[in-house]
């Protein structure tokens, strides 16, 4: 039975017969025949994926001028060592490398009597062009992002990197997609053990399809119980290579616009581009309001309802005067109050995120406008409370890479608040530094470097100093293994 693994064939006739049964005469696949000298020989392609200009002035023109070519081995000796139609020309050996290669934009070139065929790249499909990435913006960074195309991707950083150190390596993912992946590192930087790791890891997945980078996140993080992310995504070249510098690896998926970067450090969803812009008493002043917000948004609703539930006694007498003429209309409980105006938020949240945007702006006003206003005014939820939320909510976009965990412990320490006051805010705050001290990936502490600590690492942590301090290097990657080898 013919399948993606038989070799080619070194019949012309038999190889394009294989090639239209194993695709089944799908609509997309161009074969055209043609003659070199004496030779049969056949250009197999794929509408849509190859530049027809490229083709016919690089490709098609040279090969049809062979007029006195009589051995297909001949030809194509000469073809390898004579002529330069492209600078990516693979070798062809079975039907798997042929399909994988034409569905990748290039195209084939079958001769009778070769077990063989040459492969040309000639891409022309269309892609996105380069533009701004929209979820992390920066005033005064480079404002390209990384594209759907992977190889695209890969001159975006080698333009910020010309050196020979960093390594590019391709290779594919997905049993059907036959998805390019790319593993990018600088080789005197990585440790040798975590790109073993990494590797292993990809060679073990057992994908139909990569369609996004949540496809091999999970088996890149080897916490499995953790509340928090041990890989990271960017779209930002520039924050890249900072990343690669540090010895860190990253992932590039052709047909998605982010990288995956590992491993993730838990400090990082409170570092921008623009911290090493700004000078640095003002840089130093916002990280600390990023963490004041952190806390805020994780926190704030759930300390409200525990001092007005179990310790009024640390208010003073006219804010829980005001505190319960408020709540005396409410019917609801403070926990359950607080809980459905978060679920409302979040139902707000994904509907303007999921229609057209000419449609979403509009579910905002609404929402915002009539509903809170209607609600506040009906006293089905009381103004404190709603003030309290929409604090924690606004606190929270502050570091958009923790809205996902925030968004659960939220709720979480507003039921633990409701039920044991502050100690069980406490108790859960524990639990949850115990579950982000544990998250780690291929060894290395996502809470690095706060724990284990590093003093000189402090520099760009608790501030950021300048980079007459800063050039001497911060805590890296490589240096971690080595002391934990």
């Amino acid at each position: 039975m013919l399948t993606e693994q038989n070799a080619l064939p070194d019949s012309l006739e038999e190889t394009l017969a294989g090639v239209r049964h194993l695709a089944d005469n799908s609509s997309d696949l161009l074969i055209n025949r043609l003659q070199i000298g004496d030779i049969s020989c056949a250009l197999i392609a794929c509408e849509g994926m190859i530049s027809t200009t490229i083709m016919t002035d690089l490709l098609i023109l040279p090969l049809t001028q062979l007029f006195h070519q009589h051995d297909s081995d001949a030809l194509f000796s000469y073809i390898q060592d004579h002529m330069l139609l492209s600078l990516d020309r693979p070798v062809v050996r079975n039907y798997a490398d042929l399909f994988r290669l034409v569905y990748s934009g290039f195209i084939i070139l079958a001769a009778d009597g070769q077990h063989k065929a040459l492969a040309f790249g000639i891409q022309g499909y269309d892609k996105r062009s380069i533009s701004e990435p929209s979820g992390e913006a920066n005033l005064f960074g480079a404002h390209d992002g990384l594209t759907e195309a992977v190889r695209t991707n890969m001159s975006l950083i080698r333009r910020r990197m010309k050196t020979p150190i960093l390594k590019f390596e391709l290779s594919t993912a997905g049993h059907l997609s036959q998805t390019d992946i790319c593993l990018c590192y600088m080789k005197d930087r990585v440790p040798p053990q975590l790109l073993r790791q990494i590797r292993k890891e990809i060679s073990a997945t057992d994908l139909d399809t990569i369609l996004s980078p949540g496809y091999l996140q999970p088996f890149l993080e080897k916490c499995r119980g953790s509340l928090f992310d041990s890989v990271s995504m960017t779209q930002r070249p520039d924050i890249l290579c900072s990343k690669l510098l540090e010895g860190r690896v990253a992932l590039l998926i052709d047909g998605v616009p982010f990288a995956l970067v590992i491993p993730k450090l838990w400090i990082e969803s409170f570092q921008t581009l623009d911290d090493y812009t700004h000078k640095p008493y003002y840089a130093a002043f916002i990280r600390w309001v990023k963490y004041l917000s952190c806390l805020i948004a994780l926190l704030l609703p759930a300390l409200y309802i525990a001092v007005c539930m179990h310790h009024p006694e640390l208010l003073n007498s006219t804010f829980v005067l005001i505190l319960t003429e408020a709540e005396e209309k409410a019917p609801l409980s403070l926990p359950a109050e607080t809980i459905f105006v978060l679920l409302m938020y979040e139902v707000i949240r994904e509907a303007g995120l999921r229609l057209p945007k000419a449609v979403g702006g509009a579910v905002s006003i609404v929402s915002g406008l009539i509903i809170g206003d209607a609600a506040v005014s009906s006293g089905l939820i009381s103004t404190p409370m709603l003030t309290m939320t929409a604090i924690s909510v606004i606190a929270g976009f502050v570091t958009p890479d923790l809205n996902a965990p925030i968004t659960i412990l939220r709720v979480l320490f507003i039921i633990a608040g409701g039920a044991w006051g502050l100690f069980g805010i406490g108790l859960l705050g524990m639990a949850v530094l115990y579950n982000l001290c544990a998250t780690e990936t291929f060894g290395f502490p996502a809470t690095a470097p706060l724990s284990p600590f590093k003093m000189r690492s402090m520099r760009d942590v608790i501030t950021r100093v300048n980079f007459h301090r800063m050039q001497s290097g911060n805590f890296t990657v490589e240096e971690y293994y080595e002391q934990n080898s």
